[in-house]
């Protein structure tokens, strides 16, 4: 239990900065989770447009250190060529 006011509120703020990182972090995952039901569906034209949507929320969750910067950039590479292979 923090005993300084400073303390408090450094655990009020934490407890309001989880939330959203939890919400930002359940988004991302959903749009990537996305991306690959359509690659494992085979629909290209799916994939690309979910790819569309979850590109930039993995950048700006690095951006926000909810993941790590390459993390997210691994993430997008792997995606990217799942996509490029359905296209063959």
């Amino acid at each position: 239990m923090a005993n300084t006011t400073s303390a408090k509120k450094a655990t009020r703020k934490i407890a309001r900065r989880t939330a959203v990182n939890k919400s930002r972090r359940t988004q991302m995952r959903g749009s990537v989770r996305l991306v690959e039901a359509a690659i494992l569906k085979g629909d290209r034209a799916a994939a690309v447009e979910a790819m569309k949507q979850a590109e930039p929320q993995l950048m700006r969750a690095a951006q926000r250190s909810i993941i790590h910067k390459n993390t997210a950039s691994r993430k997008v590479s792997r995606l990217v060529a799942q996509i490029a292979k359905l296209a063959q």
